[in-house]
């Protein structure tokens, strides 16, 4: 086989629609588009969320209160979750996101005092709750706020 003797492989390519090259060629006259409306014309789409003129779904939803765009949101874990981790070790935010028991990296952890503890750990997380702070130093343990 030489280069020149190289062809497609039949059926890999289809010839393109040559639209508005005459009435034989099948794409003539509308070429393709069918006769009259919004999508027979040049630049026939519409942007997303038009309605055809009726106010759109968006528009028509009230609209309350504030969305902060800057807001954090934290991975909540609870006390009960940490009984999984032998006695004496460290729980951080990778330790955590190792052995699943939260699914990724948001702006942080919060530990809050659902469930028992049973072991002494090193907490390390970025938030905490009172109650769960008690019941990790109640349990031998302590917890840094990083």
């Amino acid at each position: 086989m030489k280069l020149h003797e190289l062809e497609v492989s039949a059926g890999s390519r289809k010839a393109r629609k040559r639209v508005g090259r005459g009435t034989s060629s099948g794409y003539g006259k509308t070429a393709g588009r069918g006769q009259k409306g919004q999508l027979s014309r040049s630049g026939g789409k519409t942007r997303i969320g038009f309605e055809g003129g009726q106010m759109p779904l968006f528009r028509r939803m009230p609209k309350r209160g504030f969305n902060n765009i800057n807001r954090k949101e934290y991975a909540i874990v609870s006390l009960s979750d940490l009984n999984q981790f032998e006695a004496g070790s460290t729980v951080d935010a990778q330790a955590l996101l190792d052995s699943k028991i939260i699914k990724k990296q948001l702006a942080g952890v919060k530990l809050l005092a659902n469930g028992k503890l049973d072991k002494n750990l090193t907490v390390k997380v970025s938030k905490v709750s009172e109650a769960a702070k008690q019941a990790v130093e109640a349990a031998g343990g302590s917890v840094e706020v990083i």
